[in-house]
Order: structure tokens, then sequence, then C-alpha cells
């Protein structure tokens, strides 16, 4: 198979998807299908991306905004339902630079949406790991009576 054409949105789409790797915690790469190559945590994908050599387009699920992201004219809801869910999809043309800013604006609103509260809380907190919670303690347990001897 020939390798795709390089296209000017490749690196950007690339340093998105590295800065989404180390900037939360628990994300991972999650590739469904062919063409996407998804940022996920906790097997729960927060930004659907397209792979380099195709045109760019990104998914994500935008509880606050999503009704401002709508307005722009490269916005729609994401299809198979999930834009009733407040996800939204947006593809760019390969020849203008991606608004990079926003678009981590809207991956970090989708990981806070998508993430368990204890890594939201984690990256809050500067990325220092959530404390680990004491186990409650146990009221001691009292000696079993011995039975009484027989005479």
């Amino acid at each position: 198979m020939a390798k795709k054409k390089s296209l000017p949105t490749d690196k950007q789409l690339k340093e998105l998807r590295d800065w989404g790797l180390a900037t939360y915690p628990g994300a991972h790469l999650k590739s469904p299908w062919p063409g996407h190559l998804d940022l996920a945590v906790n097997d729960k994908t927060f930004a659907y991306l397209s792979v380099e050599g195709e045109p760019f387009s990104i998914s994500c699920k935008l509880p606050q905004s999503s009704q401002v992201a709508l307005m722009l004219p490269f916005c729609t809801p994401t299809a198979y339902g999930l834009g009733k869910s407040g996800w939204v999809s947006a593809k760019f043309p390969d020849t203008r630079p991606l608004p990079v800013e926003m678009l981590q604006e809207w991956i970090d609103e989708s990981y806070r949406a998508q993430a368990p509260k204890t890594l939201v809380k984690q990256l809050d907190t500067g990325g220092a790991p959530a404390p680990a919670k004491k186990p409650a303690k146990k009221p001691a347990k009292k000696p079993a009576k011995k039975p009484a001897k027989k005479k």
C-alpha cells in the first residue's frame, strides 16, 4: 500500500495528539477503526482525531461550549447521535493553519467531561497524584467468649 501524502496540518495534528498525551493524566491512544488515532482516558475517547495524511478532523465532547462551537462554519453536531450529548465535530481546510489554542481548549473540556473525577482532580492539582484515601477504620473485634467449662 502506498504511503499517504503528507498534509500541511499533519504537524499540528501530531503536536495536538502529543500535547494531549503529555498533559492529561491517564491519557492514551485508541484506534477503534481505520482513519482515527484518538485520545482516550480509561478507554473512553475524549478527542476523536484523524490520522496524518487524511484531512484534519476532530470531535470533542463540549458540555459547556457546544452551542457556541456549533455557530462556527466548520463545526457540526457529531454523527451517530453523539451530537445530542454535546459532541461537536470540526473539519478544516488543509490550506489554513489550525486554531490550535481553541482546539486545546476543546480537548481540555472534553477530557474533563470524560475522565474520572480523581484524574481531573490530579490535573487541577498540578499533576500530583491524588492522595490515596485511607480506609475507614473498622471497630476492633472483641475476642469471642470461651464456652464455659463443664464441671
